[in-house]
C-alpha cells in the first residue's frame, strides 16, 4: 500500500474497516462525506484501487443515479 496517495489510503482505510463491520455496497458520495474529500474525488479513485490496494476487492456493481461499489476485504 506504499504507493498510494494519502487521500487513496484514507478511501481504503474506510472501506476496508466498514467491509469488515459488514457493509458491502457503497456510494462515493457516502464514502465522501465519511472522510472528507468530494464524491468525484472519490469516484475517480476507486477504479485504480481495485488494481492498486492488496486489500480490498472493489468491484462496479450497480448504475441507478450514482454508481455503486461492492467491496470486499481481501485476507
Amino acid at each position: 500500500m506504499s504507493d498510494l496517495t494519502d487521500e487513496e489510503r484514507r478511501i481504503v482505510a474506510y472501506l476496508r474497516e466498514s467491509a469488515r463491520r459488514g457493509e458491502r455496497y457503497f456510494r462515493a458520495k457516502n464514502i465522501a462525506d465519511a472522510i472528507g474529500l468530494t464524491a468525484k474525488q472519490v469516484g475517480s479513485r476507486l477504479p485504480q484501487l481495485d488494481e492498486k490496494s492488496e486489500e480490498v476487492d472493489i468491484e462496479k456493481w450497480g448504475r441507478a443515479r450514482s454508481t455503486t461499489w461492492r467491496v470486499t476485504p481481501q485476507g
